[in-house]
């Protein structure tokens, strides 16, 4: 039986209705104990039979407040736990109406145990939900502009301000790392096993631990902003929604409850039983039935946030399973999406550590993209010291080195400082070249680097079906072409603006195909809606690509579209053996009481019957929290230069 106050979902209860489930089953103890002495009291003291019926009258009136209750709520606010609502009071009148006292009070006791049974055995997104929220709550070790240490609460924290993060502590909030060098564990929010190393100028997660090292963060989102405060916020957005089927059984409930009533009166009017007749009510309850597809999709999402995958809703999840199609994006996507050095051209008789070296120190003087991927070369304390900086507008940089005049930039600039260099090799990517002294050293090649699991996340989604894979960029036609050779995909659209990108995904769509959007950036956001299912790549991703996806993958590990896919089918094949499960016990059930094979006392075992189905969806869905993602294993990663 649901309280009035209950969703779809039992799991999902606020205080208020968890209190009042509280308030039920104290009920529920008390008129089990008038009713237990009431049956004391007439078996030994059967000349004094008026106040045992008085005791399990006490106890029927007792249990009835919360059942009329429920049934009153339910007319108001109809939905399949409705019908058990209303068919329980029914059955309990009906008891009341034949003077079956002992009916009247156990029905209702049992399926009041049996619904706090549902809520303490279904499966505890809530509790995940509520364990995820312990990691928003933190202390923090606020630094001031003098560099002194206050101890606050992260929520205290606002972007902008300064923390200190020392071995063990937990990362009060998102940052980027000003200072230190450690190993964070971000298995709470990515789903990643393996510690995270993080350095200066790299983005940290709030609510990973940090396990060696001293680090100094810029704060750069808190509270609801944060990632983690997303991922409460979308599990708790995808916990309210309704699946299909479950929105389709309720278009029906209207007429089930007509049909359900009909049997009961046939069955009264045939065996003129009213054991029989409250028996058939009580089995029609569509508990089990109702809680199929909750309980399947609330397992299914709560075991998608443990690997770092948020899903919005239940309707998303089922969905996956029926992709055929892949449309993905490239920059920042397939690949990370900032430029990094890819190859050095040197000169006869030039060293790569002198390039290296000089790079890195003149990358780090300027704010050019290209400037900073060649900065990251060494670390700060390796940079060479410079004097008379002078950046060229557009063309590059120029500075002295104590031990003489270095440029690097375009090829243009050193045709205006009169220095020699060859023609530029050629490369679909940004080149720039490095002098020193007046003599051409080398030429520096950059790109934008594919992620290491793109190509074996793509072969595993064909092997799954997704055979039809079509890359979608706006980037030139030479550069994605490249990308696609390497990562496997045969159907390249590029140079393509937004509305392409649209258009392309309603035409996958026009041709039978169902598909997959994957993406990152603002120019993505119209082709994550028009898919059947969008997956946003949540680090990095853009905070509308990120609103306007179905699925965010926070650690933007490509390998877990795969999980993605697996765990929706497996979500299927659990949903159907619930459905059938819930059908088909209802049914069977109904039949028995209506045939008056459930015996005397009908009710009560068509009560206990009941909520053993229920029992049984709830443990089937169990199942899915043995969900193990398989990823396959990347290759130790190494420098193309």
């Amino acid at each position: 039986m649901s309280t009035a106050q209950t969703d779809i979902n039992p799991s999902m209860l606020s205080a208020d209705e968890q209190r009042s489930a509280g308030r039920q089953l104290t009920i529920a103890m008390i008129a089990l104990g008038l009713f237990v002495l009431g049956l004391l009291w007439t078996w030994l003291m059967p000349h004094q039979l008026g106040v045992g019926q008085l005791l399990l009258g006490s106890a029927a009136i007792l249990v009835a407040i919360p059942v009329v209750r429920s049934g009153w709520y339910s007319l108001r606010y109809p939905d399949l736990h409705g019908i058990t609502d209303l068919l329980i009071a029914l059955a309990m009148m009906g008891a009341w109406a034949t003077g079956d006292l002992m009916t009247a009070v156990l029905l209702p006791v049992i399926m009041i145990f049996g619904h706090v049974l549902e809520e303490r055995s279904v499966i505890g997104s809530q509790e995940a939900i509520t364990a995820l929220g312990r990691l928003t709550r933190s202390r923090a070790r606020l630094l001031d502009s003098e560099g002194n240490i206050t101890e606050v609460e992260n929520t205290k924290l606002r972007p902008g301000d300064r923390v200190e993060i020392r071995a063990g502590d937990r990362v009060p909030a998102d940052g980027r790392v000003l200072e230190g060098q450690a190993s964070l564990d971000t298995a709470p929010i990515t789903g990643e096993s393996v510690p995270l190393e993080v350095s200066t100028g790299m983005e940290v997660f709030g609510g990973a631990i940090n396990l060696d090292g001293l680090l100094r963060i810029e704060v750069t989102r808190t509270g609801n902003e944060s990632t983690l405060g997303k991922v409460i916020s979308l599990m708790q957005s995808a916990e309210r929604s309704k699946p299909p089927i479950t929105r389709l059984l309720e278009r029906y409930a209207g007429q089930y409850l007509v049909l359900v009533l009909l049997i009961a009166a046939v069955t009264w009017f045939i065996t003129n039983n009213a054991q029989a007749m409250l028996a058939v009510l009580v089995a029609a309850c569509p508990c089990a039935l109702a809680l199929a597809a909750p309980a399947t999709a609330i397992a299914g999402i709560a075991v998608a946030a443990r690997h770092g995958i948020l899903i919005r809703g239940s309707a998303f999840l089922e969905e996956l399973a029926d992709t055929t199609s892949l449309v993905v994006d490239k920059t920042g996507t397939l690949t990370f999406g900032t430029l990094r050095l890819h190859e050095i051209r040197l000169q006869p008789q030039v060293e790569r550590d002198v390039v290296v070296s000089l790079a890195s120190s003149l990358g780090a003087a300027s704010s050019h993209p290209i400037s900073r991927a060649l900065a990251g070369l060494m670390t700060s304390d390796q940079h060479l010291p410079l004097h008379e900086v002078r950046e060229r507008h557009g063309m590059g940089i120029v500075a002295h080195t104590e031990h003489g005049e270095a440029a690097l930039g375009r090829p243009e600039l050193f045709e205006t400082i009169g220095i020699t260099a060859p023609l530029p090799p050629s490369h679909d990517g940004p080149i720039a070249g490095l002098a020193f002294k007046g003599q051409f050293l080398a030429w520096l090649l950059l790109s934008d680097t594919i992620r290491p699991e793109a190509a074996m996340a793509l072969a595993e989604l064909r092997t799954l079906g997704l055979n039809r894979q079509l890359l979608l960029t706006g980037d030139r036609q030479s550069v994605a072409q490249s990308l696609a050779k390497e990562v496997g995909i045969a159907n390249v659209r590029a140079q393509a603006f937004p509305e392409d990108k649209l258009n392309c995904v309603n035409d996958e769509s026009q041709h039978g195909f169902r598909p997959m959007v994957v993406g990152d950036g603002i120019n993505d956001s119209l082709a994550l809606k028009a898919g059947v299912v969008g997956v946003a790549m949540g680090k990095g991703g853009s905070d509308i690509a990120l609103a306007s996806a179905d699925i965010v993958l926070i650690g933007s590990d490509l390998r877990r579209l795969g999980t993605c896919i697996r765990l929706s089918r497996r979500c299927r094949h659990i949903l159907n053996i619930n459905v059938i499960i819930g059908l088909g016990w209802t049914l069977a059930i109904v039949a028995a009481a209506a045939f008056g094979l459930l015996g005397a006392a009908g009710a009560m075992i068509a009560a206990i019957l009941h909520n053993l189905s229920t029992l049984l969806v709830l443990a089937n869905a169990g199942r899915l929290l043995r969900f193990q993602e398989a990823l396959p294993k990347l290759k130790p990663a190494h420098s193309s230069y």
